[in-house]
């Protein structure tokens, strides 16, 4: 079934054809998903809006589970394929109830788990699990194992983890996952999920290739016009370089910032690309497999195109199988891949 993507052994571009200013609506051209059932937490706004409304127009029927159904329903608002459901990603039973999506006995070609949180303060779920923990690595993985049935229905499937750059912030940390004995970095807790997001693809994929079913996760860039830094204090953006005294984007990196279209570019390329049907566990971006950082990237935060790149600790084998089993235990749940 081919090699794992274990140590980054992989992580080679392919040569895709496509760059950072590609679009969705480029990667999508001459692929026809008709017939197709394509799952995309966090659908109805941001990038997970554009890949809904990408995929829907290539045929598929899309269902997007939202936490605020209201506002879900009047982004989706003209899109004939998409379905509304309602989920909560810092809430295991909401998952497990969306989850009866395996009663109507469809099979799943496409999870993409895209909903995610940034720069929140600590807050803890009823657990007292720590909250971009929760909602970026650990109600995936629930969701993903209680649709597991499903995704091996399709006779070929896809699972696509919306990362980030943002995973070179911070390793797992396995001896504090949610930060009980160590002061709260909000970034470290992002860098730590987004690491989680990597590692998970590249163990699931490891698991599941022989049932047809592929993972990857992706980068989608420093996108422009997304909600992910609405509780963040202006005073790090600037700390940071990207903002200007009085708060405002710097014109320079604005202009280096990509669009929606663009960001959600690597999302459908990952989802669709016949480039990847015998490759996976591989983390991209710019609609490509990205090149392992090895300490040879001089990453600038006032200039995106230098954050790029995906660390080896994201990769490694034995980091996937002990996040694996913690969040088995974490979640008390069994996802044994049979």
């Amino acid at each position: 079934m081919g090699q794992n993507n274990y140590q980054g052994a992989l992580q080679q571009p392919v040569g895709s054809g496509f760059n950072a200013t590609s679009t969705a609506n480029d990667v999508i051209q001459g692929i026809d998903l008709k017939g197709k059932v394509v799952i995309v937490t966090g659908g109805h706004t941001g990038i997970g809006l554009e890949t809904t409304k990408v995929l829907a127009y290539a045929g598929a029927t899309v269902i997007v589970p939202a936490r605020d159904t209201d506002k879900a329903q009047k982004n989706l608002k003209g899109i004939d394929n998409a379905e509304l459901e309602t989920m909560d990603l810092m809430n295991p039973d909401s998952i497990d109830a969306f989850a009866e999506f395996l009663t109507s006995g469809r099979p799943l070609h496409l999870l993409i788990n895209n909903a995610g949180i940034m720069w929140v303060p600590l807050r803890r779920d009823f657990r007292g699990f720590e909250s971009q923990l929760v909602t970026n690595h650990l109600g995936q993985f629930q969701l993903t194992a209680r649709l597991w049935p499903a995704l091996k229905k399709a006779n070929g499937a896809r699972v696509v983890n919306v990362s980030s750059f943002g995973h070179q912030m911070a390793p797992f940390n396995f001896e504090d996952p949610n930060f009980e004995n160590r002061e709260y970095h909000t970034l470290q807790g992002y860098g730590q999920s987004k690491t989680a997001g990597n590692l998970f693809a590249v163990e699931l994929d490891s698991r599941g290739k022989s049932f047809g079913v592929r993972a990857y996760s992706l980068h989608p860039g420093n996108v422009n016009g997304t909600d992910l830094a609405r509780e963040e204090p202006i005073e790090l953006f600037k700390q940071m370089g990207t903002h200007d005294e009085e708060g405002n984007l710097k014109p320079e990196v604005a202009a280096r910032l990509k669009t929606i279209p663009q960001g959600a570019a690597t999302t459908i390329w990952c989802a669709t690309s016949p480039l990847l049907n015998n490759i996976g566990g591989v983390y991209c971006e710019d609609a490509d497999i990205a090149e392992l950082d090895l300490g040879n990237i001089e990453h600038r935060y006032d200039d995106p195109s230098t954050i790029r790149g995906v660390q080896p600790y994201s990769l490694d084998e034995a980091n996937a199988r002990r996040l694996w089993n913690l969040s088995e235990e974490m979640t008390s749940i069994a996802f044994p891949v049979n």
